[in-house]
């Protein structure tokens, strides 16, 4: 058994958790992996920065009604960003008509920039999508996307920003 020595065992003070995501610049272009500080605020500081709605689904998990979101009959070419934290989620070629009212995306820009976790709310057993950076709810998805994965990434216009590339 290891012993730990006195100046070991105290925790260090607001010492961050940090995680691994990849960088994209507003072209799309991946830049590499890089670790940064999560984001961690409290939900005050979330209402104070974020309207009602994107506050709503991004840290309560709600979701947007649909066909009323910005994106999800944008057609332009860009890349997805989180709303809260700005970290690259999506690009627009892997955006697809799901037919569902939804922004639906056949992958993420990079795996590392997202989590998934179960999500057995209202009688449904989903698998929800949020930001690795910032836990922003981005939305749910589901194993009926098209190829080359067949999933398809339902998310909330609400969570995201749009960054339009040339």
């Amino acid at each position: 058994m290891k012993r730990i020595q006195e100046d070991e065992a105290k925790p260090i003070a607001n010492t961050p958790e940090e995680v691994t995501i990849v960088e994209f610049d507003d072209s799309g272009e991946r830049r590499g992996a890089v670790q940064v500080p999560k984001i961690a605020k409290d939900e005050s500081e979330w209402k104070k920065e974020l309207p009602a709605l994107t506050c709503e689904v991004t840290r309560r998990a709600g979701t947007e009604r649909a066909f009323t979101g910005q994106y999800w009959n944008q057609h332009e070419k860009g890349i997805y960003r989180c709303v809260c934290c700005g970290t690259a989620l999506f690009t627009s070629d892997s955006k697809f008509d799901s037919g569902t009212g939804w922004p639906s995306f056949w992958q993420p820009i990079a795996n590392e920039n997202i989590a998934t976790h179960e999500d057995v709310s209202y009688g449904m057993r989903r698998i929800e999508v949020v930001c690795r950076r910032c836990d922003a709810h981005l939305g749910h998805v589901f194993p009926d996307g098209p190829r080359p994965t067949g999933q398809r990434y339902c998310m909330n216009s609400a969570s995201m920003k749009f960054i339009k590339t040339p």
